[in-house]
């Protein structure tokens, strides 16, 4: 168990803490992390054992939002955290993604990081924070981390850049950058921007390492203060017999296989090889040293020899002849082919295909109370723009149930809808809520890329006015001693077997988002400015490819799409409308078959597939919300009678006026039941609002010219 110790440094203005032997203390690590009024606990527990027959690092990841952080109880029917939202989902991917190529190879021993927001200041994003403090809690745990690794956010305003800065400065910022890295490296990049050059992108990047720098050293001096130094972790298994053996069997016949251009062709080949070894292992005497071995151990390292050796044929042709497995050039992108309109009675569709990569986009319609609410901790509560990602087991050839959307399919679901985000029309103009389904139809690789393209295609046919269109490419990257090389458009074995996926989304003017991951011990801004002016140029080819197909966003609506009436009452009318209970805004509702959204500032969005049932909703709603003023024609039931004064007529609810018996009819009346009845409707003319606001009508005085006027503007 370790001492209780506290660390003190500065990132920017804010100082930052961190504490361990506090709380947590069974676990191989923890910290808490405080920044002004945030604090996160972070835990890390390593087993004791290596699992067995796996060929992967088994890392979890969970953060936790906690509700009480912000003083809130969760608003889902049980009253208590669920399962985790998208918010807490990307965080974990953020902390995981940064770590996962610091651990040693043949390492397979389980970790689990857990980061649990205990305080929010509503001010402070906690996610970079989760990062560090991940990093700060393996440190000083058992597990062979190979960091530290620091995490910032960079934000400009004004020109200038801005560290770590708080929600309400990341609202009115052009850039909304986080990075990870080593001291100097950089192994991490999310960002959501609004058109930033490419230039300036890497001069952020170079800002955020400046900071990054800072926490590396700050936990160095925290594990000096602690008296821990890291072992290095080596592995115990000799698998020099298996090596000579598998590549023996299979190293000649899997080159031969990557000169076969057609990825379907190719892995049919692979297959035939992989189950040749197999047979062959199966075939071995007992007695067998290779035999031995494998009973021995651990099944898995088979699988990682063979992968070893595709790793290294991919590569070598890259590195040694410039060819890819596909024959392409370096900077050469796959075929494409666009279509827009490609389904009959949705809102808007379109079907972006690269080489064997194809996404079917749908974009749909809605209402403004179709808008997403989020029960979180960050200060956002609601969407109205949804991408939703689908990747399906048939776009691979596989076959598994489908159990929902994993951690994956919402991060890349995310990366695409932070994309389009800068070039939709403001709710003022445009107040639909919007969502996409982006379905992969096929994959082999840049799936998301492929999905920003399609997304791009159908809200402009759905007739979506975004500012620019917006494209997408995945660059990779591969690193051998001095040489790297830079991959545009990478297919699925090149990130498999590449050092970096590096997807860049943006337009003519700029980038919209980013995103980096990494397999190797980070690697430099050069190298990711590089990247980035390559990805350019990329991405200007697909966007034209896009735009032969379908230029401009579509003058109008789909017929199918539903269509907002948008008009302006007095706030204090808001509870007319409404009712005692909802009672009158239902009423309008079943009547009209109409979707009513009422804002607290007046404005009033009425939804319908049938404009004649949106206009009627219209025509219902002025009436309600009139003000009365004299000379005013209206329309009214009469709701009393009072046989020798007059009659009571309803000109709103709530809102009665008197036509006076000797206002009914030119000539004499002897009693008012004897012109008018209780519910009948009768047009009505005010002659007086007076002091009280009580309302004096006529019906005599109205002249025949004016009511034809009002019939025709009231009913025609």
């Amino acid at each position: 168990m370790l001492p209780s110790k506290i660390c003190k440094f500065s990132v920017g203005t804010k100082e930052v803490i961190i504490e361990t032997g506090h709380m947590a203390r069974n676990a191989s690590g923890a910290v808490t992390v405080t920044c002004e009024d945030t604090v996160l606990m972070v835990v890390v527990g390593v087993s004791a054992e290596p699992k067995d027959n796996i060929d992967y690092f088994p890392l979890l990841v969970d953060y936790e939002e906690k509700m009480f952080s912000v003083g809130k109880v969760p608003g889902s029917f049980m009253r208590r955290e669920g399962r985790p939202s998208d918010k807490a989902i990307l965080t974990s991917r953020l902390i995981d993604r940064p770590i996962r190529p610091l651990f040693p190879k043949d390492y397979y021993n389980d970790v689990q990081i857990t980061a649990a927001i205990l305080s929010s200041d509503c001010m402070t994003p906690p996610d970079v924070l989760a990062i560090f403090g991940a990093s700060c809690a393996l440190m000083i745990s058992s597990a062979p981390f190979l960091g530290p690794v620091g995490a910032v956010r960079v934000g400009r305003l004004d020109g200038e850049f801005i560290i770590n800065p708080s929600y309400e400065q990341i609202e009115l910022s052009d850039l909304d950058l986080v990075v990870a890295g080593t001291s100097d490296s950089i192994m991490m990049v999310e960002a959501g921007a609004k058109f930033v050059e490419e230039n300036d992108m890497v001069k952020a990047l170079a800002f955020a390492q400046e900071y990054i720098k800072i926490q590396v050293d700050a936990q160095l001096a925290f594990m000096k203060e602690l008296g821990i130094e890291k072992k290095e972790f080596v592995s115990d298994v000799d698998k020099s017999i298996l090596v000579k053996f598998v590549e023996k069997i299979c190293k000649k016949p899997i080159e031969k296989a990557y000169k076969i251009q057609d990825r379907l062709e190719r892995e049919v080949e692979i297959k035939a090889i992989k189950d040749k070894l197999k047979q062959t292992i199966e075939e071995l005497e007992e007695t067998d040293p290779v035999k031995e071995f494998l009973d021995s151990t651990k099944m898995q390292y088979q699988n990682e020899i063979f992968k070893n050796i595709e790793k290294t044929a991919m590569r070598s042709l890259i590195v040694s002849k410039n060819i890819r497995v596909d024959g392409r050039k370096l900077d050469e992108i796959r075929p494409i082919d666009c279509s827009v309109g490609v389904l009959p009675r949705v809102h808007g569709s379109g079907l972006f295909t690269r080489g064997s990569t194809q996404v079917l986009s749908v974009a749909t319609l809605g209402s403004p109370s179709d808008a997403q609410e989020l029960d979180g901790v960050d200060p956002q509560t609601t969407r109205r723009y949804l991408h939703h990602y689908s990747f399906p087991a048939y776009s691979v050839g596989e076959v598994r149930p489908n159990r929902g959307p994993g951690r994956r399919e919402v991060g890349h679901g995310a990366l695409a809808e932070r994309a389009i985000v800068p070039v939709l029309p403001g709710k003022e103009v445009f107040p639909y809520t919007v969502r996409v389904n982006s379905e992969v139809l096929e994959s082999n690789g840049s799936t998301s890329m492929a999905s920003t393209c399609a997304s791009t295609l159908a809200l402009m046919d759905a007739g979506v006015n975004i500012s620019k269109p917006i494209a997408g490419v995945a660059m990779g990257l591969i690193k051998e001693k001095d040489t790297v090389i830079v991959l545009t458009d990478i297919q699925g074995v090149e990130d498999f077997f590449g050092d970096m996926d590096f997807k860049v989304t943006g337009s003519e003017e700029g980038i919209t988002a980013l995103q980096m991951d990494i397999k190797i011990k980070g690697i430099s801004v050069e190298i990711i400015k590089n990247a980035l002016e390559q990805a350019k140029a990329g991405r200007l080819f697909i966007l034209k490819k896009m735009l032969d197909v379908i230029p401009e966003p579509r003058k109008s609506l789909s017929k199918w799409a539903p269509r907002i009436l948008t008009m302006k009452i007095d706030p204090d009318c808001i509870g007319t409308v409404i009712g005692p209970g909802g009672k009158t805004i239902r009423g309008i509702i079943e009547e009209t078959g109409a979707t009513i959204d009422i804002e607290n500032d007046g404005i009033v969005n009425i939804t319908c597939t049938n404009a004649d049932g949106g206009e009627r909703a219209m025509a219902i709603i002025k009436k309600l919300t009139r003000k009365v003023e004299k000379g005013m024609i209206i329309a009214g039931k009469v709701v009393r009678i009072i046989s020798n004064l007059g009659a009571f007529v309803e000109l709103a609810p709530g809102v009665d006026g008197m036509v006076h018996i000797s206002q009914l009819l030119d000539r004499r009346v002897n009693r008012v039941d004897d012109v008018v009845s209780i519910g009948e409707e009768v047009i009505v003319k005010v002659t007086e609002v007076d002091e009280k606001g009580r309302i004096n009508l006529t019906m005599k005085a109205i002249k025949p010219e004016e009511k034809e006027r009002f019939l025709e503007e009231e009913y025609c």
